[in-house]
């Protein structure tokens, strides 16, 4: 470990002006259940500065304002899963949120970190990405907002530029006919990094076809992104199990297609069916209408 600053800061314009001090050679820490873990391995490259947001309350809380959630990038995990909003506007999310690690990292790290870390892993992310999330980053220059589909450029590497902080997460809340799930494979039930998940939004006429799809794979693709073409196998048809396991289907072969095939395509390809097709299921379980 080399020398390096810490800069407790007030305000998202305070840590605007240090990051922009440290000219891009500083590293904001929020809950620290990431960044941490990546300065302790041997060979970490240290920052001259580490730039800490915990106590900015401008960045805290999850809220519904006009039909638009806003979560606040310092919300923690454990917030996340039990905020009424979520439950309610986003219950995939809470649902994404639930599953991050163990109790203590769930008290501990952030919404805003799962997103600005970029980790294939990401739980949150997936969620986010089919809620149509919007990003604010901000910088001493001023603000800027994007989608957060093209917030990733690749695992760990994102559009971000190092003076600039994530402001806000915000997304419209699901309408009342929308169902959404959230499903995870890990190595174990507990403290398990996503080996593959699927976050999915479904929504149903009055005569149970589906009017829309949303399915979004995590760690399966080079960035996350929703599987148009596995969402128009279910558009205007009734979701039978077997159109459910058809677009299952699609998604893995999405997957294949993108990726190429490698030791891991092995069980991949199958599992991230699986579990698309139970995210559907989940999603179009009981009588059309009704958030879940």
């Amino acid at each position: 470990m080399k020398p390096f600053s810490y800069v407790a800061c007030d305000s998202v314009e305070e840590a605007c002006e240090a990051l922009e001090a440290y000219a891009g050679d500083a590293r904001v820490l929020a809950g620290g259940t990431d960044l941490l873990v990546e300065l302790r391995r041997p060979g970490a490259v240290w920052p001259r500065a580490l730039v800490d947001v915990s106590r900015v309350g401008a960045l805290w809380g999850v809220e519904e304002r006009a039909g638009a959630v806003r979560v606040g990038p310092l919300a923690t995990h454990a917030e996340a899963a039990a905020s009424p909003v979520l439950r309610r506007a986003a219950p995939l999310l809470a649902a994404a949120a639930a599953a991050v690690g163990s109790p203590p990292i769930r008290h501990r790290g952030t919404v805003g970190g799962n997103v600005m870390n970029a980790a294939t892993c990401a739980d949150t992310v997936p969620a986010l990405v089919a809620l149509g999330a919007r990003l604010t980053l901000q910088s001493a220059a001023g603000r800027r907002a994007l989608p957060i589909a093209e917030f990733f450029v690749k695992p760990y590497v994102t559009v971000a530029r190092p003076d600039e902080v994530l402001t806000d997460v915000e997304f419209p809340a699901l309408p009342a006919d929308a169902r959404s799930a959230f499903v995870k494979l890990g190595r174990r039930n507990a403290l398990a990094i996503a080996r593959l998940s699927v976050a999915a939004v479904v929504r149903r006429g009055p005569d149970g076809r589906v009017v829309e799809a949303r399915i979004v794979p995590g760690a399966a693709l080079p960035v996350w992104k929703r599987v148009t073409a596995a969402e128009a196998l279910l558009v205007g048809e009734a979701p039978t199990p077997e159109r459910l396991a058809a677009a299952g289907r699609q998604v893995a072969e999405v997957m294949v297609g993108e990726t190429g095939r490698r030791w891991s395509t092995e069980y991949k390809e199958p599992v991230v069916a699986a579990l698309a097709r139970r995210a559907l299921e989940a999603c179009c379980a009981g009588p059309a209408g009704g958030a879940s």
